[in-house]
């Protein structure tokens, strides 16, 4: 199997379907064997079933998986990779914010050898912005960027560690993946980490991208948890490979 693509769904029965649907027209559009994975993460809205319902009127390589309570866009990541058996492994956030053409370039860059890991970033050039961020979320996010390098290690070259759009090997997807404790928000900055850790090559490629305001994420609610897990990261990865060196 060529690929297979992830896309968590956290309350998310009223747009999975064009979720699938591109996902489903990717895979026909460049002859690409899959499988579409969706992760109902403990949804109250019937998410799966309205998944379910169209995967099954697309006749597409859809598996749906659920499960209670609701854990955090991590897990569901989690949950989705290591179930993949994909040659190449993609995620896609829900709410197809970035025209799935574009996992295009980070397949290209894995299969000719410049990396092991392709990450989308709406930070470097070549990229489209078609609708921007608010305010306060563009200075969350900026500040975020300025933690994960100062606090978490994280280089300069990765632009946008939380780019919900990325592109591993398969079997390098779901080693990391097996590896990871992070549920929440900050888990792409735990699976950089750990592919660096690994000697894993990571690169970024650029994606056209649209803001969706239907997001998951409040700033509020959301902050103290996202400290709570860098700190849980930076004891599990950081401090555990400087013990080990000592």
């Amino acid at each position: 199997m060529d690929i297979s693509i992830i896309i968590p769904a956290f309350e998310e029965s009223h747009k999975i379907r064009k979720d699938i649907e591109t996902a489903w027209q990717f895979l026909q559009d460049h002859s690409l064997t899959g499988e579409i994975i969706v992760v109902d993460d403990g949804s109250s809205d019937d998410t799966a079933l309205a998944a379910k319902a169209v995967g099954k009127e697309l006749d597409a390589p859809l598996r749906v998986i659920r499960y209670e309570p609701n854990q955090g866009k991590g897990h569901a990541v989690r949950i989705g990779i290591v179930q993949s058996v994909g040659d190449y492994v993609m995620f896609a956030d829900a709410g197809t914010c970035v025209p799935y053409d574009n996992a295009l370039r980070g397949l290209e860059m894995i299969r000719s050898g410049q990396c092991d890991i392709a990450n989308g970033s709406r930070r470097i050039n070549g990229c489209q912005i078609d609708s921007q961020q608010t305010a306060i979320r563009r200075f969350c996010s900026k500040s975020f960027r300025k933690v994960i390098r100062l606090f978490m290690g994280i280089p300069r070259e990765l632009t946008d560690t939380q780019c919900g759009f990325k592109v591993y090997r398969g079997e390098i997807a779901r080693r990391l993946y097996a590896l990871s404790k992070i549920d929440g928000f900050t888990f792409d900055v735990e699976i950089i980490l750990l592919a660096r850790q690994k000697g894993y090559r990571i690169r970024e490629f650029p994606v056209d991208w649209t803001c969706d305001c239907d997001s998951r994420i409040s700033i509020h609610k959301t902050s103290i948890h996202v400290f709570k897990e860098l700190f849980r990261i930076r004891r599990n990865v950081i401090q555990h490979k400087n013990s080990h060196s000592s």
